[in-house]
């Protein structure tokens, strides 16, 4: 037996766990055309519990862009283990891959059961017994998620992880801005901070246990950290003019970002323990939105040094920084993917601003999005998508898009505009 109770979700509990909640819903936009059939059955006694843990995992694979899910009303038969099921009848609807299992409460908790099936090999892939306690039967889906999704990809799935995000309500000169933590799925939302002054760009820590932000509390903007477990929260900076994009090394130890202090607005690295500044660069462009490489031996940031906003990767060995986008007029806020062979970033063209995936061998640019009106993209830790702000309507909503922009969803907020997503790291 595995218990679901690990470190990261006890974490999560304590951290989140006395505040107000207001979700975000997922509305998928686009599926892929080479998504993996896959049905996953409702299981065995869950319409007992307060979740429905098989629809949860139902929803994450389906919005991952790697599988396309078969909807209950086409199942002809309902098995919860390996030894009811008949292969043959799941192989006539092309499903390729089963997921069956049980579900029960047991005590102030939960037993959930599983069982991934090979349906073309006839075996049993995966399965094991989870437990959860009271109020996380969520928590285990999105762990079942994951595992079902590495099993069959090899690549870590990242169900469990969070996302955090600012909303704005009111008109006028009553806005109220609220920086939020929910799961990635948008469910479990949390406020972090509440401010009648605009939050901007969270940025969370290698560890998940710190956001840091651009705050304007105190009338100018000043960079701020903040522990989610205790609350407790320190002014990294609050210089003259801008203090902007804070960007976590890949250590913990230092955050890049964009300060005015000495004129204009250039790449810093503060060394968080000692409160020491170093300058990056020393332009009389704006250079701004830095972002680490996943070695932490480079960053990449925005530029407007050959007349317009472009990218840029500045080598800390050498202290050199090298033009990486020459595609267009305007490309901004670039992301590395895990792996480091490639950048997320927003592309602007005669369709608006999108966000665009460039190989960094090739300096090949692909266009992601729909969306013409597109800022703020964040990369999922395991690199297969990308999360983004953009505009439904009149309203600020969240978009996401599969890196090969095959896939698409939207998580709209009831509680008003959405912008400034971050996605967290894997939660260990």
């Amino acid at each position: 037996m595995k218990a679901l109770i690990t470190t990261c979700l006890a974490a999560a509990l304590l951290m989140f766990g006395s505040l107000a909640q207001a979700d975000l819903t997922i509305e998928i936009t686009r599926g892929s055309d080479r998504a993996t059939p896959i049905a996953v059955v409702p299981f065995g006694g869950a319409d007992a519990l307060p979740e429905d843990v098989a629809r949860i995992i139902h929803d994450n694979l389906a919005r991952s862009g790697y599988f396309d899910p078969l909807e209950r009303n086409a199942m002809f038969e309902r098995p919860t283990t390996r030894d009811e099921v008949r292969f043959g009848d799941w192989r006539a609807l092309d499903v390729r891959y089963l997921v069956v299992g049980t579900a029960s409460q047991e005590g102030d908790g939960y037993r959930i059961q599983y069982e991934l099936m090979d349906i073309s090999g006839e075996r049993r892939m995966l399965g094991e017994v989870v437990t959860a306690g009271n109020g996380e039967l969520r928590g285990a889906g999105h762990y079942i998620s994951d595992q079902i999704f590495e099993a069959i990809t090899d690549i870590r799935g990242a169900f469990s992880t969070r996302i955090a995000y600012v909303t704005a309500r009111g008109t006028g000169d009553d806005i109220r801005f609220v920086l939020h933590v929910a799961d990635a799925d948008g469910h479990n939302s949390q406020q972090i901070l509440s401010s009648d002054e605009p939050i901007l760009s969270p940025a969370w820590s290698p560890d998940g246990r710190k956001l840091a932000y651009v705050s304007f509390e105190t009338e100018r903007p000043a960079i701020y950290i903040q522990n989610l477990n205790s609350g407790e929260r320190v002014r990294a900076t609050s210089f003259e003019g801008i203090n902007g994009a804070p960007a976590w090394s890949p250590d913990g130890r230092q955050l890049a970002m964009s300060l005015s202090k000495d004129g204009q607005p250039e790449i810093y690295i503060m060394d968080i323990g000692a409160r020491d500044f170093q300058r990056l660069t020393n332009n009389s462009s704006i250079d701004t939105e830095p972002s680490w490489s996943p070695d932490g031996r480079s960053l990449v940031f925005t530029s407007d040094r050959s007349g317009g906003p472009q990218l840029y990767r500045y080598d800390l060995a050498s202290g050199e920084a090298e033009r990486l986008t020459f595609t267009g007029n305007y490309n901004a806020r670039g992301r590395f993917a895990p792996d480091g062979e490639s950048l997320f970033l927003i592309h602007g063209s005669d369709r608006g601003y999108q966000v665009a995936r460039q190989e960094l061998d090739s300096g090949r640019l692909v266009v992601l999005s729909d969306s013409g009106q597109v800022e703020s993209p964040s990369v999922a830790p395991n690199g297969t998508m990308v999360i983004f702000a953009t505009q439904q309507g009149s309203r600020g909503v969240l978009g996401a898009v599969s890196a090969d922009g095959r896939s698409s969803f939207r998580l709209p907020s009831a509680e008003g505009d959405v912008r400034e997503p971050a996605w967290s790291p894997f939660l260990d």
